[in-house]
């Protein structure tokens, strides 16, 4: 719109300009073609009337002796008669604005007088920033025989015309002024207006996300193409929620398959070695051998032991699928995480506590296991190496306690980093792969957090960090 206006402006600035000065040029044509007019009638009627002298080319200068100043001061032109040749016979004296020319005609001056069909023939000059209008025709006695060249010099004084331009355009400019001062509040409104719009809907579709609710936007006030977008919006964050709740229900469901696989996998593990150990029991079984009491003791105790196996897997998977208690008591973390350490021999394991005493609002034995866990993760990962170290150390961090446990095995592969948390996954030859999984539960349900960063060969860093109230 501003440069609409602008570039408006612009254009009728010009064309003002040149209508005005092509009204100008035409103004002093026809004003000039008046004064001609004039002046040529009265020359013809002295030719013709007033002379006592014979009409000729001779006699023009005294036939004109003092009538041609008269002439002169009544049309405001400058005068000149010349002679068939071009030479100046008598011309009027030069007033303060008009300037007599005493030089010969030019001669190229006389021949397009002479081939122009008219026998007049119009020039524009300028001296010293005048310009002036000037005709030659030729002069005729009354029986039209050519006597002499007859030269009107006209002074354009455009001064006033000029003036009034000036004025004109200063208005205008003042009205442009207006005009554009109002059109960019005008640009800047509607710009808001629009924009407004624009940056709420922008602002919601940056939060939109697929596993939270979403709200939809409220316009009261918009334009037609805005309300057709928020609609499409609002049908989007329809369908998104009947998306998102979709892929929920498959995800818990495909979960579920997933965990129903894993149990079946590993209580199957347990139950091979049992169906074979009842098998060899029932063949090789004499109830009459002297040690037949040694062996069926022997039978149970592996069948208990299996038993037993079958047990953990399941009380792993119920703690897995449950949420931990919250049961939130004040507890020394020094002394806590020591006990921890405790049950543990290996030299190589060092605690470095960084403060005397800490306390915290939280569960004792589910702290103990979330420390235990990852010890044994920081055992399996130093089993080979040849100087074995792992490191606890913990400390407070503003309204925080950050416990963690650093160790430096092989490392944690960058294809398997986004996997360490998930649910079964393990790389270990043995085990469920629920450790990580269960202690990540157990911390985030007192608002918690727990991440690591790891580099193959080098060891791996896991680091705790849970709130003291």
């Amino acid at each position: 719109m501003i440069l609409l206006v602008l570039l408006a402006s612009v254009l009728i600035l010009v064309v003002t300009i040149y209508q005005y000065d092509e009204q100008t040029k035409d103004y002093n044509i026809q004003r000039f073609e008046r004064k001609e007019a004039t002046t040529k009638e009265t020359i013809e009627l002295e030719l013709k009337n007033k002379t006592t002298y014979p009409v000729n080319t001779e006699n023009l200068s005294k036939i004109f002796q003092e009538r041609i100043f008269e002439i002169s001061s009544i049309n405001k032109l400058n005068i000149s008669f010349y002679d068939l040749q071009g030479n100046l016979l008598k011309s009027s004296t030069a007033s303060a604005f008009e300037k007599v020319d005493s030089n010969p005609i030019p001669v190229n001056v006389l021949k397009e007088l002479a081939n122009n069909s008219n026998h007049k023939i119009l020039k524009t000059s300028e001296e010293n920033g005048i310009s002036f209008q000037s005709s030659f025709s030729f002069i005729h006695d009354p029986k039209f025989k050519r006597i002499g060249i007859l030269e009107l010099q006209f002074t354009q004084d455009n001064s006033e015309i000029e003036h009034e331009l000036r004025e004109f355009m200063l208005r205008l400019g003042v009205v442009y002024i207006l005009m554009f001062l109002i059109a960019i509040a005008i640009a800047y409104f509607l710009s808001s207006y629009i924009t407004r719009s624009i940056k709420t809907i922008s602002e919601k579709m940056q939060q939109t996300r697929l596993n939270k609710r979403n709200e939809k936007i409220i316009l009261d006030k918009a334009s037609s193409e805005i309300e057709i977008l928020v609609e499409a919006y609002n049908h989007m964050i329809d369908e998104l929620g009947e998306s998102a709740a979709k892929l929920a229900k498959s995800e818990r469901e495909q979960a579920w398959r997933e965990m129903a696989k894993q149990v079946a996998h590993e209580i199957k593990n347990p139950l091979t070695p049992m169906r074979l150990t009842v098998q060899s029991f029932e063949r090789r079984f004499d109830p009459l051998d002297e040690k037949a009491k040694e062996k069926l003791k022997e039978f149970s105790q592996t069948l208990i032991q299996q038993i037993d196996v079958m047990s953990s897997i399941a009380s792993a998977f119920s703690d897995f699928a449950k949420m931990p208690t919250q049961k939130k008591e004040q507890i020394e973390l020094i002394s806590v995480v020591k006990f921890a350490l405790d049950i543990f021999t290996e030299r190589y394991i060092k605690y470095y506590p960084q403060e005397e005493e800490l306390y915290a609002n939280l569960d004792k034995t589910q702290l103990i296991r979330v420390v235990t866990n990852l010890v044994k993760n920081a055992i399996q990962a130093v089993d080979k190496e040849e100087n074995p170290l792992i490191e606890v150390k913990i400390f407070s961090e503003n309204l925080n306690i950050v416990i963690t446990v650093s160790d430096n095995g092989k490392g944690i592969s960058e294809d398997l980093k986004d996997l360490i948390f998930e649910p079964k996954f393990t790389t270990k030859s043995s085990g469920m792969g629920l450790g990580l999984g269960m202690i990540r539960n157990i911390i985030e349900a007192y608002d918690g957090s727990i991440s690591f960063t790891s580099k193959e060969g080098l060891g791996t860093v896991f680091t705790v960090v849970l709130p003291k109230s």
